[in-house]
């Protein structure tokens, strides 16, 4: 049984609407963004600050001393530690006010509160789309205290990601280096770093749980997402996922409210790749293959005979597309890119988003019981 997603994904190669994704492309369950947002409507969270009496504190158990009363610090501890202290200072809080729409059309103020990380000393930093989304004056507040007007550089609402930047007064801004997402196993230490519902610089520690997850929101669907066992509230949207070399491998997007432990991070192959086009145009240029097509399953190939069980069919190859200089035509299964099976439509819609307009790919295609390879370079896009 499958409920809808709500939160944001990324434009696809449009596949005709004859078929819906096939299983273990998605877990269809109810999502939220993880902004916090003070009476935001239209799909986002809205949370309020932590009010009531004050909070009573609770001592934890001692940890166990060495001689002197020094306390010993295990391993794994020291891995965390040494993570927390180079990466925290680079994890910023966002405070935003604006004005959004209602059911009706009319504006009413909105304020709201997230996360993001410093990605260059001179003061860039990403954080997610529905952080800043409708804002008209973005405030940045560091470790330190320090507090920064932040403009927007640009954003890209497929991918719930942005960049702002913020004046650093002379200054260099501690930046958080971003890691290589496509080198994750599941397994792997991950550690979350965020403002959770304006808690100041907040550290939770997990692991990646699984990778390649897909979540679908009305209009898009996010593909390549890492699911984190982390745990993650509303105002860490934007913040950091960090792996044990203190390298950023996601920026953290959404959770499952329903169930414990399960929150999905950006991975930082997509979020670097759209950042560099935000700050380089203010824009994203998504890579275009040129075929229309429906996913290949074993049904339907045993239906209609066809010469292979897994991959994309091609119903229509778009005219001056890279598809047609390439020879592709229709009839043709795609079931092969950069020598990755496509197992079905998600899987080539990955292989695509990776890359870059301009990019050359080889696919293997299966023609009348032969197999052919062909290099197709990838265009833009064409307005929608």
């Amino acid at each position: 049984m499958s409920t809808p997603y709500s939160v944001y994904g990324p434009a696809q190669d449009t596949p005709p609407p004859t078929r819906p994704r096939g299983p273990g492309f998605g877990v269809w369950v109810a999502v939220v963004v993880l902004a916090v947002a003070s009476g935001a409507v239209g799909g986002y969270l809205s949370a309020r600050r932590l009010a009531g009496p004050t909070p009573v504190v609770v001592a934890s158990p001692q940890a166990p001393s060495a001689p002197g009363g020094v306390v010993r610090v295990q391993a794994e501890e020291s891995v965390v530690i040494q993570v927390v202290e180079k990466v925290r200072p680079a994890v910023v809080n966002i405070q935003t006010r604006g004005f959004a729409p209602d059911f009706f059309g009319q504006l009413f103020p909105q304020e709201g509160a997230g996360s993001g990380v410093i990605v260059s000393e001179d003061g860039y930093i990403l954080t997610n789309n529905h952080v800043i989304r409708n804002a008209t004056q973005i405030r940045v507040r560091l470790l330190d205290g320090t507090e920064l007007e932040g403009r927007v550089v640009g954003t890209d609402p497929p991918s719930d990601l942005a960049v702002i930047k913020v004046d650093p007064r002379g200054r260099k801004l501690p930046a958080a280096e971003l890691g290589d997402s496509h080198a994750l196993r599941v397994g792997q230490l991950a550690i979350a770093i965020g403002n959770p519902f304006g808690l100041g610089s907040t550290v939770t520690v997990g692991v990646v749980s699984a990778l390649n997850r897909s979540i679908q929101v009305p209009g898009f669907v996010i593909d390549n997402l890492i699911q984190t066992d982390a745990a993650i509230n509303p105002g860490n949207s934007g913040g950091a996922l960090v792996n044990s070399a203190g390298q950023v491998i996601g920026i953290n997007t959404a959770i499952i409210p329903q169930a414990q432990g399960i929150g999905f991070a950006i991975p930082s192959s997509v979020a670097r790749s759209v950042m560099e086009q935000l700050i380089r145009t203010g824009s994203v240029q998504r890579p275009f293959f040129g075929v229309a097509y429906v996913e290949v399953t074993r049904e339907l190939a045993q239906a209609y005979g066809l010469a292979a069980d897994h991959g994309v069919l091609v119903q229509q190859v778009v005219p001056g597309s890279g598809a047609e200089a390439a020879g592709v035509k229709p009839l043709d299964i795609i079931v092969e890119m950069q020598g990755k099976r496509i197992e079905g439509a998600s899987d080539f819609q990955r292989e695509i988003l990776q890359r870059r307009v301009g990019d050359v790919v080889t696919v293997t295609v299966v023609r009348g019981g032969q197999r052919l390879q062909l290099r197709v370079r990838l265009g833009p896009r064409p307005p929608q």
